[in-house]
Order: structure tokens, then sequence, then C-alpha cells
């Protein structure tokens, strides 16, 4: 959770009362927040350093803290945030430029009029920035926030993609004039920047935002201008923000804008912005502060609370957490509830269920044992039956490993001489090439593991029993697991013989006998207990004529399933995980035997 320090005399003095440290303490544990040092006597002027919830974007300054916790204390209502349009009515505009699509496709922005700035506002300003950019924003992979003197510049404005060595100005406390090629050299060992460089590095162009002047306003996401950089005696403030992720470029927007309308001439007013979008043709304003209508059972608080509160109770408890609620007049149990734009944690209606219960107070809900019947904790039957798979393959004389359950796709497909199946969960943006889906067989993390090891004596016997995941479009999300059992013999003979052993003793402890297809086929019918046979199998992961598929039936059904394969390595295979001896490989899958 991101920690925040705040000046411990003005945040008294804001929420109108001295406090000692435990009053304090305690004040911070019910909101749901934790004071974690007070640095009086340590450092001056003395600071409260508060543990903010990762997903509370509008408490990472010192203003969302100071109003959240006056909200709550009961000593302000919400306030109720406007859209102002300037005094000439003619709003300020900018044009984003379609060649931005293949950079940071996204813009907003918003102007603060009639700001005051004092030397405590204006560092909360650009902190507020700061903790923005490091969390929300990704290390401004997301998103990323420009603030400018607006007098300084010249509507209208237009955002556009430049290569590199077209664009020219001078960047944020320097003088001399650069090129974009130019700067990314000169950043290259600045220890703040230089992180930030690569998100835009390598791109063919960078993007750029003008005013009607052609004067330089930022080279998002790296640097603002040094031309129109804000000072304390700055009084309109132009935000503008880049974007490659649509939602959390409006969040963002909000909270600035909303933390800090509260010092303009007229407070909690924002002036707006037109965009548009060469994209396709969109025009539109920024920021929305129109509150998000939503819904919530007051039963369902209630139930989950322990509480038996009426609605008009639940709606009071909603004002301190920044709700405006009241009782629908269509339904009996309904609260119609308007989330703040500061509230974009807010996405269910057990997020206010929870704010409900912190605002009762959760050492005031009642206490009462459960009255549902007391249970034995006992091992799920699928982890009971990956032990007994498990312990019986050690006492075969076989290593477990426990590999990554990432691997790369052609790791997983490719290198076993497997066709892509589409069945295998992708990660949507891999930081690596070697991490890109979630496996869908055990193989290449025995092989990999052989690999790794391929110094040591040989033969070497290790065996997996854990799960593989796939796409199911059918459940809710999206994929299921499946667990497998694996095994490997690797050595200087291919070991057929040792996997057909392991897979006999394995199946012997589960109960399912040995039969020949035919009798499987015709006398299982009927019959209790389970009943397996092999048959022989062209794999393209196997050597020809030397892999066979592994059939199930349980008793009492007629029909069989295909549940594993085992075989010797295909040389091919054998070529790209590195491994100069032959292997034997078994795969199966043993949830079948639930």
């Amino acid at each position: 959770m991101p920690t925040i320090g705040v000046n411990k005399a003005d945040l008294y003095k804001e929420l109108g009362k001295e406090y000692t440290r435990d009053e304090f303490d305690e004040l911070c544990f019910e909101f749901g927040i934790e004071l974690d040092e007070d640095t009086t006597g340590v450092e001056e002027p003395a600071q409260l350093k508060i543990e903010i919830p990762a997903n509370r974007y509008d408490m990472l300054c010192f203003e969302g803290i100071a109003m959240n916790l006056n909200v709550f204390l009961g000593r302000q209502s919400m306030p109720n945030y406007t859209l102002k349009s300037p005094p000439s009515g003619q709003l300020e505009t900018v044009t984003v430029s379609k060649d931005t699509a293949g950079i940071r496709q996204y813009f907003s922005c918003a102007v603060l009029r009639n700001i005051t700035f004092t030397k405590a506002r204006y560092e909360s300003f650009i902190a507020l920035q700061d903790k923005l950019h490091q969390n929300l924003a990704r290390q401004r992979t997301l998103v990323a926030i420009g603030t400018h003197d607006l007098d300084t510049i010249q509507g209208p404005f237009t955002y556009e993609a430049l290569p590199p060595d077209q664009i020219k100005f001078a960047p944020l406390n320097q003088t001399k004039e650069m090129t974009g090629s130019e700067m990314m050299a000169f950043y290259d060992k600045d220890k703040h920047l230089s992180r930030f460089l690569p998100i835009i590095r390598d791109s063919p162009v960078y993007p750029i935002i003008y005013d009607a002047n052609r004067t330089v306003l930022s080279m998002p996401p790296i640097i603002n201008s040094n031309h129109s950089k804000i000072t304390l005696d700055t009084k309109n403030v132009f935000i503008d923000i880049t974007a490659t992720d649509k939602t959390k470029l409006e969040i963002v927007n909000h909270i600035i804008v909303t933390m800090f309308s509260q010092y303009c001439e007229e407070p909690f007013t924002v002036e707006p912005v037109k965009i548009v979008s060469d994209h396709n043709g969109e025009t539109r304003e920024t920021p929305d502060l129109t509150p998000r209508a939503t819904q919530a059972s007051a039963a369902y608080i209630n139930s989950v609370c322990g509480l038996a509160e009426s609605r008009e109770s639940l709606c009071d408890l909603l004002k301190r957490m920044c709700y405006h609620a009241k009782p629908s007049t269509t339904d009996d149990d309904i609260l119609e509830v308007d989330v703040p734009v500061t509230r974009a944690d807010v996405l269910h209606q057990a997020d206010i269920m929870e704010d409900c219960a912190i605002a009762y107070g959760f050492n005031n809900l009642p206490r009462n044992f459960p009255t549902t019947r007391a249970a034995t904790a006992a091992a799920l039957p699928i982890n009971k039956l990956a032990d007994i798979v498990r312990l019986e393959s050690a006492m075969a004389g076989w290593a477990e490993v426990m590999p990554l359950t990432l691997c790369s796709h052609d790791e997983n497909y490719a290198w076993l001489n497997k066709p892509d199946d589409n069945k295998a969960v992708r990660l949507a943006n891999p930081k690596t090439a070697e991490y890109q889906i979630v496996r869908t067989s055990l193989l290449p993390g025995l092989l990999k593991t052989i690999r790794e090891n391929r110094r040591h004596a040989v033969p070497m016997r290790i065996f997996e029993v854990s799960d593989v995941a796939f796409k199911d479009p059918a459940l809710e999300r999206r994929s299921r697991n499946e667990r497998h059992f694996a095994a490997c013999w690797y050595g200087k003979s291919a070991g057929f013989e040792q996997v057909h052993g392991l897979l006999d003793r394995v199946m012997l402890m589960l109960k399912a006998a040995f039969v020949t297809r035919e009798d499987g086929l015709e006398g299982a019918a009927g019959v209790a207990g389970a009943r397996y046979w092999i048959e022989g199998c062209e794999d393209p992961t196997y050597l020809s004529g030397h892999a066979a598929a592994i059939y199930l039936q349980l008793g009492g059904r007629k029909e069989a399933q295909r549940i594993g394969t085992f075989g010797i390595l295909h040389p091919t295979v054998l070529k790209r995980f590195e491994l100069p001896f032959p292997a034997s490989t078994l795969e199966l899958n043993v949830e079948v035997f639930l």
C-alpha cells in the first residue's frame, strides 16, 4: 500500500482538532487506513505517514485525506463538483491527430481557473502526480500527466505524433533546445527520467502537444516543456493527460481536478476542454464530473453486516463515506446511490456494503457465533487423489519436481511438435517470451528441469502432479484447471519399460485393473471398479511406432475415455530442449478418477 506523508499541524488544523497519537490512530483504524509513523520529535515539521489502500486514488494527497476524514467525521458534506465555462464562453480545444493511434491514442484535458498556490499546495499538487504515475499509471506506461501555465500558451492545441528528429524544444528546467532523439540521449543517465525512456524510445513517432503558435507543451510520457512550466505564481493550470488505457485516463483526470479545484477562486469548479479526435471524428468535453448512478440492496447490506437498519439509516451511513444516497421510490429494498467521481474503487454493491460497515463502525457490528453447522476441515478430494499418486511415485524411486505453471507458446506447442489448438490461456501483456501462456501440458516443465540439470548423473527419473489450464467459455472465469500426472525417464536407454511400469503401479494404487481393449469394451458394462488398457497411437511428440494411448473405463459405464499418452520422445523434441540422451515420458489426467 502507498504511504502518504502529510504535515501533522496542517492536517489537525484542517480536521479542527488536536489529536493524540492514539486518538488519530483510532480514527485511521475506524476509517480503514493506517497510521504508519508519527515523526514528532524526529523531524521538523512533524509528519504523519499514513498507509492508504492501493485502490483509494482519491487519498493519495493531503487534500484527499483531509476531505474524506472531514466527511467521515461529519464536519463537512461531500463537495458538489461542477463544470464552469470560461468568462469568454469559448472552451479551449485540443485536436487529436490520428497519427497518435499507434503510440498513445487516448487524450483528456481540464483547466483549473484562478487557482491560488502556496508552497504546501504546490508541493502537494506535484506529489499527487508522482503518486498517480507510480500507482495507477504503472510508471507512466498507462497514463502520463502534464501540467502547464495556461497564461504562457495559447489555444487551440493539437496532440500529434511526429518522428523524433522533427520535434524540438527546451525541456523542463533546461534552456537549450533539443530534438526528440537528443533528449533520449541526454536523459539516458538521468536517475529519475531514464526509466521512462523505453516507453516510446523505439517508436518511429513520439507524441507531442503544441499550442496555436507551435509552442511545445510536452512530449508525453517523458517531459514537459520549460516554456509552460507552472510556478507558485501560476493562476490558470492547463492539464493534459495521455494514455493507453481509456478508463484510467479519466480516473486520473477526475482525481487531479477534484482534489485541487477547492483552491480555485470559485471552489470545486472545473473548466472543461473540448477534445476533437481525428481518429473517428468524435468530439467530447472532459472531464465529466457527473456522479455514477447505481443501486444497492438494503437487505444485502444488513444481512452481510448482521444489522437491521432502515434504508434511511443506511443512506445516512453512506453520506459519511462521500456518497449521495436515498431510498428508492419503486422498490422497498433498493437504495439509489450516486457514486462520486472520486470513488473509482466502487465497482459492486459489495463495495457499498463495506463502506456502510466502516461508517457504522467495525467494532460496533454485532458479534454472533455462526448459525451454520460447524464443519471439520478436510482436504479436497482432488488433493487427496494427487497425494496418493505423489506418494506412490516417490516410493517407486522417482523424484518430484515443481516447475513454473507459465511457459512460452513454443515450448507448449512447437517444441512438442503440436499445432496450436487455441485452448491455452494467454497472458495479455507478458513481460518476457518465456512466460506467454499457462501450460496445457506438464511435459515442457519436466524437460526444462532435466535440461537445467543435464550435467547430473543419468538416469534421471522425475515426476510432477499439478494443474494445467484450458480455455472454457462456458465458465464465468473463462478457463478451467485440470490435475495431471506426468513423469519422465532420461538416460542412455529410452526407458520405455520404466515409464510403463510406473503407469501400472499408479493405476494399481488408483484401483484400476489392467485389461485388454476387447475385455474392456465387452465386459465392463455393469461391472464395479475401473479398468484401463493401452493402444498404440501416433502422436507427433513421440517417436513413430513408440507411443501408446491410455484408455480408462469406469465401472458401470460402457464408454471409455482417453486419459493420457506415454512413449519415447521424438528426436526433434529432444533437440529443441537440448537433451542429448533419449527420454520416455508419461502424462495423464487424474481428475477422471474422482
